[in-house]
């Protein structure tokens, strides 16, 4: 407004100069003089130039973000293509294990986060019956420990005892029942967690004590590491026909996470 403002009022003087080339300089001077006038006014009293100052600032602090989250997102990318290969054999995968996409999660047991995705994923494989399939994997953070790393170690132990069947079913039970943030759920719980299902108590015991499950559980941590993982629950998604993969972050919405699977399903088709 104010630059359309000074437009308007070079145009009056240039206009009356080439008017009255011929007329007293005076006339001009006075006319000039009065522009001139007007546009302070318009900077001092309507605080024009304060405001356009203002858009100026805003207007380089939301390209500044952009460039940011897009140097972000790219770095994301990159780091996302150190991913471990998902492989029935070595991974807990819950849906169709054939699925054209798999949503990658790197979790802890004690993050808040974790606990109110946990389930929103499963809707979502629910939902995509046969299109996607949810890959876990082992992010115990530091400061949630002992109590994380000691989940994750006995999903693990369910899972040698009971199959995928059972690591879902006791994984679910944790997030279900732990209040989160390292000590939400007591870990001479875990045992009596494990019979719940109906497991060997003495097995899981023993399986638990020996501590076997932890460099299981520090392989998945530092694979994460590898694709770009920082906190928890980190997700890649990757087609696996076209090759395409993204990562996020952040306990996200169902909307969400359906846009991403759709996203990837119209790459696939184009491709």
């Amino acid at each position: 407004m104010f630059l359309v403002g000074c437009a308007i009022g070079i145009g009056v003087i240039s206009s009356v100069v080439r008017a009255d080339s011929d007329g007293p300089i005076t006339d001009r001077a006075i006319i000039a003089e009065e522009v001139r006038k007007e546009l302070r006014r318009l900077i001092d009293e309507e605080g024009f130039m304060d405001r356009a100052i203002e858009r100026g600032i805003e207007s380089y602090i939301q390209k500044q973000r952009a460039v940011s989250a897009s140097e972000k997102n790219r770095a994301r990318a990159q780091h996302a293509r150190n991913l471990r290969p998902v492989s029935a054999e070595r991974d807990h995968i819950y849906g169709d294990p054939n699925a054209p996409i798999s949503l990658v999660e790197y979790s802890d047991f004690e993050c808040p986060f974790c606990k109110r995705f946990h389930p929103t994923v499963k809707k979502l494989i629910e939902q995509n019956a046969g299109k996607v399939n949810w890959v876990y994997r082992h992010f115990p953070l530091e400061f949630h420990n002992p109590g994380a790393q000691k989940e994750a170690e006995a999903t693990e132990c369910a899972s040698e005892l009971g199959g995928n069947g059972a690591f879902w079913r006791y994984s679910d039970l944790i997030y279900q029942r732990t209040t989160s943030n390292g000590r939400g759920f007591p870990i001479d719980r875990l045992v009596p967690l494990a019979e719940e299902i109906g497991l060997d108590g003495k097995r899981f015991r023993d399986c638990l004590d020996s501590g076997r499950m932890a460099d299981r559980v520090r392989e998945d941590y530092e694979d994460g590491v590898k694709a770009g993982i920082s906190g928890t629950p980190g997700t890649i998604f990757l087609n696996h026909v076209s090759g395409d993969l993204f990562a996020t972050a952040g306990a996200l919405s169902l909307s969400r996470l359906q846009a991403a699977v759709d996203r990837l399903l119209s790459d696939q088709t184009a491709k």
